[in-house]
């Protein structure tokens, strides 16, 4: 039997076997599924799939990919570069996140649409190469796998945006990142997630960075009902580097969950996660965060805060930072923190002519304005500011 239908069949036994999680269950302790059920949204493609969603990034672009449930459509790829739909047999498929838990596992059993990003050493991209996903379907769901190969000395980024036709559009998505970047490349990966306000989203993501290397990650989360995002960096080589920025909004009864694992394996690695989030009206949120160091990852230095704020006195968010170190020459800290806007700001700027809208505005851009300013591509650090204080209602 072939690789590929062997990996189906096993993933599709273990998606059968796992539970759904529960509230009982650490990982989902501040997390509650009990509304959702995989098996009532439907796999067959969209009758005909919606191509002009809004998107919140214009871009000039290297290479662009379009992923709906109808498929994958590569509309421009650049000379040199490997990007093409992924093949269900490529080599490298499953090693970074398998089939063991059970979003990963649906993943895993069903996906058709992925796309394969390969780019060989040396080769340097000096545009993004972006990929839409468009969900489309009433009650449909959307599998997606993504795999990026940056061989060493490759320079390169690659920006995925998740949209919906409509925003009440009821669906399930699910995504699969496995990141790849060899000695002493540099990769930055961006992902956002502006799905509408009836979509449970899953996502699981991870990467392996080797010796010297580097990984520049943004994670935006605007859209989606509920669900959970992992994002998982191995730091793999000696001088390996990961740096993750977060930057959240979430208002109505939307409930978002970032789950990090910052995973030391080799010495003198670095990592610094840093996730920002404001919260209007009764929207949730919740940040798990790990640093584990290995025995051999002596001369660590990593770092993870989760910074919230709340727009009003029903917002909630949680934040559970944690450290493993089984390494004694090390250097780890963490910090959390929650927190409601400060009324003699807003005092002090509606004292000066400005609405209460527009003092809000101004307050969650200072409130972001440090992990914006993380961002090193421009439009993708404007585009996410705006997309930041648009969520605030003009009055």
């Amino acid at each position: 039997m072939p690789r590929a239908r062997l990996a189906n069949a096993a993933a599709a036994a273990a998606y059968e076997a796992l539970p759904l999680p529960t509230t009982r269950d650490e990982a989902w302790r501040f997390t509650d599924l009990k509304d959702f059920d995989p098996s009532s949204f439907g796999t067959r493609p969209a009758a005909a799939a919606v191509t002009n969603v809004p998107q919140l990034l214009d871009l000039d672009v290297a290479g662009l990919a379009t992923v709906t449930e109808s498929g994958i459509t590569v509309d421009r790829a650049p000379e040199g570069v490997v990007f093409e739909p992924l093949s269900p047999d490529h080599q490298r498929l499953y090693e970074l996140v398998g089939w063991n838990e059970k979003f990963a596992a649906h993943n895993a059993a069903v996906w058709e649409h992925g796309l394969l990003v390969h780019v060989p050493k040396g080769h340097v991209l000096r545009q993004p190469l972006y990929v839409r996903l468009h969900n489309s379907a009433e009650n449909g769901s959307l599998f997606f796998r993504l795999l990026v190969i940056a061989e060493e000395e490759s320079r390169f980024t690659v920006i995925e945006e998740y949209a919906s036709a409509r925003p009440d559009l009821p669906a399930y998505t699910n995504a699969v990142a496995e990141l790849y970047v060899e000695q002493a490349a540099k990769l930055e990966y961006v992902s956002i997630q502006n799905l509408s306000r009836e979509t449970w989203h899953f996502g699981t993501h991870h990467a392996r960075v080797e010796r010297d290397a580097e990984l520049d990650w943004v994670a935006g989360g605007f859209g989606s009902k509920r669900g959970k995002i992992r994002i998982q960096n191995d730091l793999n080589g000696p001088g390996a580097t990961s740096r993750v920025t977060g930057a959240y909004f979430a208002d109505g009864s939307q409930h978002l969950d970032y789950d990090t694992f910052q995973e030391h394996i080799a010495p003198s690695t670095e990592s610094d996660f840093a996730f920002k989030g404001a919260l209007r009206e009764t929207a949730r949120a919740v940040w798990r965060g790990m640093i584990r160091v290995e025995p051999d990852a002596q001369k660590t230095n990593a770092y993870q805060e989760n910074r919230n704020l709340l727009l009003s006195p029903d917002a909630h968010a949680d934040s559970i930072p944690g450290l493993e170190i089984m390494a004694n020459d090390v250097r780890c800290t963490h910090g959390a923190t929650l927190g409601r806007v400060d009324e003699e700001q807003l005092f002090y700027l509606m004292s000066r002519g400005l609405t209460r809208s527009e003092a809000e505005r101004l307050i969650v851009r200072g409130f972001f304005q440090d992990v914006l300013d993380r961002i090193e591509l421009e439009p993708v650090r404007e585009a996410l500011g705006a997309a930041l204080e648009a969520r605030i209602p003009q009055t």
